[in-house]
């Protein structure tokens, strides 16, 4: 049931990058139903209607824009539509990824620079696009998701650790340059979650539900739910004091020294 209105979030505008599943669908779905109105997004523009249909069938609070984050010009384009949309922008939820699994020495360089293009310029080109619009009103909440592997490294992900860890320093820097103008910027470091990637990525990288769980802290794999409910409170009034800082979903994984 939806709380606009009552809620916070009621008269918010939310944009969420590769939103049509898992994670990104997830947030999209928990803020609409705090109040927000929320963009959904996808490189596939009937992709991202057919996903914002599910969420909200009439399209009054949810509509759908198809862009490739990677490109400056579709990071413009989806902010530019977002606003047209809804007349403003409060919150970026930086969220589209891929994975890249392969030994270092036989990386394909093309390989690398779409992981780099996606993880790691994409949450700037978006990020860039949306802060005016933020600025005007003077406030906003910028969310990267990024990973464990921006903490920690892991054999095989050469490209996919380079661009978790320089989100790691974009979210800082952003977080720093912006909050002057009222605008702050985070991290949301997952572990490993049950999507459809992480689906691909066992066939990959050989793990499997037992070995995840005995390596993490908690026992299991995390939800997207999980991840959504902690971007929710980070873009909430009571987060309001927080900002530049990497929040570890990931059931105890990083500090956890021992093998």
């Amino acid at each position: 049931m939806s709380t606009e209105g009552s809620s916070p979030f009621a008269g918010k505008v939310a944009v969420i990058t590769g939103s049509s599943a898992g994670i990104g669908y997830e947030i999209a779905r928990e803020l609409l139903q705090a109040g927000a109105r929320v963009v959904i997004n996808s490189r596939s523009e009937e992709r991202a209607r057919e996903s914002a249909r599910s969420l909200d069938a009439e399209g009054r609070r949810a509509v759908g824009v198809g862009a490739d984050v990677s490109s400056p010009e579709d990071a413009g384009r989806l902010i530019a539509r977002t606003v047209a949309a809804f007349g403003g922008l409060d919150i970026l939820v930086n969220n589209a990824g891929i994975s890249m699994i392969a030994p270092a020495e036989r990386l394909d360089p093309r390989d690398w620079e779409r992981a780099i293009q996606t993880n790691l310029c994409g949450p700037f080109y978006c990020s860039q696009a949306a802060a005016p619009h933020m600025f005007e009103r003077g406030e906003g909440v910028v969310i990267n998701i990024g990973s464990i592997a921006g903490h920690v490294a892991f054999p095989g992900r050469a490209a996919y650790c380079a661009a978790k860890h320089g989100l790691e320093g974009l979210t800082k820097v952003l977080a720093l340059d912006w909050a002057p103008r009222g605008v702050r910027v985070l991290n949301v470091d997952p572990a490993y979650i049950r999507t459809a990637m992480d689906e691909r990525d066992r066939e990959t990288a050989g793990y499997d539900d037992e070995s995840i769980g005995r390596r993490t802290p908690l026992g299991r794999l995390g939800s997207v739910a999980e991840v959504a409910k902690v971007v929710v409170f980070l873009c909430s009034p009571e987060a309001r004091y927080v900002t530049g800082s990497s929040i570890l979903v990931d059931g105890g994984w990083v500090a956890y020294g021992y093998l």
